[in-house]
C-alpha cells in the first residue's frame, strides 16, 4: 500500500482480501473527510455473516494509536451486548478489529440501512433522547486511557491555537486570539469539573444518526472522547431560536426517563461551541496537505472566512 492520500481501488480490495474474505471488485468510495471509508462487495462468507457488502475503514495515520481505536471498538461491543443498537465491527479469524495495513490502520463493519434524519416527527426526540442516556450510561461504566478529554488540553485547544498562529491572516489574528485566549481560560475555570465527564459520542450531529424505520442508532464513534454529556446534546440541536428550544425540552425528557441530566452543563455550551470553532479550523490546518483538503476549503486562506471566524468568537468571548 503507497500512501492514504493514493489508496488505489486494488489496495482496498487486496487488503480486504487479506483479511480471508473474497471481494467482488465492487467498489465505491463513501463520503468521509478524516478517514477514507469504503462499500466493499464480498462473496458472502460466515465471516460476515453470510452478507455481500461491507464497510471498509481506513484510519488516517498519526490520528489514533492501536490502542484508542482498541477503546472505540471495546465501546461499540459493550453498547451491541447490553442490546444498544450499534454498528460493531466485525472481528477477524484471528479475533482481532483492527489490521495493520502498511502503516494504515484497518477495520471492516457490516453495512447497515437506515435514514438520516432532516428533521424529528413528534415523539422523535424523545426516542433519541433515551438511545442518548443508554449511550452514556455504558459511558460511565469504564475508564479510557486513550481517548481525549473535553478540554483546554485536547481538540479545540492551546495547541489548536498555537497551530493557527501561522495560518490566520495576519490583520486579525490579534483579535482572534483575544477572543480565544479569553475563551480557554473560562473553559479551564468552569464550573463543571472533568470528574464528572464520562465516555460520549463526541461527534453527534445529525449526520451520525439514522432511523431504520423502527429506532434510532448512533453511527462513526470516531471521536469517542470523555467529556459532559450536553456535549453530544448541542451539536444535535445547534440552534438557540424557540422551535430549537421546544426540541431540546423533549430531547432531555426522553434522556431522564433513563438517566438524570445535568441541566447546569447547559452554561457551558457556548465554551463548547467555542471549541469546537477553534479545533475545526486547526483540524483543517493539520490537513492542509492532504490533497482533498484545499478542494474542499478553497476559502480556508481568505481574509473573510477568518473573519466570520474572529467574529463568532468574539460574539462568545462578550456573552461569559
Amino acid at each position: 500500500m503507497k500512501s492514504f492520500f493514493d489508496l488505489k481501488p486494488h489496495d482496498i480490495l487486496d487488503s480486504v482480501d487479506s483479511l480471508g474474505l473474497q471481494t467482488t471488485a465492487e467498489l465505491i468510495q463513501l463520503n468521509s473527510y478524516e478517514n477514507r471509508v469504503f462499500d466493499v462487495g464480498v462473496e458472502p462468507s460466515p465471516l460476515v455473516f453470510n452478507a455481500n457488502r461491507i464497510i471498509a475503514k481506513f484510519y488516517r495515520p498519526n490520528r489514533w494509536t492501536y490502542e484508542a481505536i482498541l477503546e472505540e471498538h471495546q465501546f461499540l461491543k459493550e453498547l451491541a451486548i447490553e442490546g444498544i443498537p450499534a454498528v460493531t465491527p466485525i472481528e477477524f479469524n484471528n479475533g482481532s478489529t483492527i489490521k495493520n495495513c502498511d502503516g494504515i490502520f484497518m477495520t471492516i463493519f457490516p453495512k447497515v440501512k437506515g435514514r438520516m434524519p432532516q428533521e424529528f416527527l413528534k415523539n422523535e426526540l424523545k426516542q433519541v433522547g433515551r438511545r442518548l442516556a443508554q449511550i452514556h450510561n455504558i459511558g460511565e461504566r469504564r475508564h479510557t486511557k486513550h481517548r481525549p478529554f473535553v478540554g483546554t488540553d485536547g481538540y479545540g485547544g492551546w495547541e489548536s491555537l498555537k497551530r493557527l498562529s501561522n495560518v490566520i491572516v495576519p490583520e486579525l489574528w490579534t483579535r482572534y486570539e483575544d477572543a480565544a485566549i479569553e475563551i480557554l481560560e473560562h473553559v479551564e475555570d468552569s464550573l463543571i469539573h472533568s470528574q464528572q465527564f464520562t465516555r460520549i459520542h463526541g461527534d453527534c450531529h445529525k449526520g451520525n444518526l439514522l432511523h431504520t424505520g423502527d429506532e434510532f442508532f448512533f453511527v462513526d464513534f470516531d471521536d469517542l472522547c470523555v467529556g459532559p454529556a450536553v456535549q453530544d446534546f448541542w451539536m444535535l440541536i445547534p440552534g438557540e431560536d424557540d422551535h430549537s428550544k421546544i426540541e431540546r425540552d423533549e430531547l432531555i425528557e426522553g434522556y431522564e426517563e433513563l438517566r438524570n441530566f445535568n441541566h447546569e452543563e447547559w452554561e457551558i455550551v457556548p465554551l463548547l461551541k467555542a471549541l469546537r470553532i477553534i479545533g475545526y479550523s486547526a483540524w483543517i490546518a493539520q490537513r492542509w496537505e492532504d490533497p482533498s483538503f484545499p478542494k474542499l476549503f478553497p476559502d480556508f486562506h481568505s481574509y473573510k472566512y477568518w473573519a466570520i471566524e474572529t467574529e463568532s468568537l468574539e460574539k462568545i468571548a462578550w456573552s461569559l
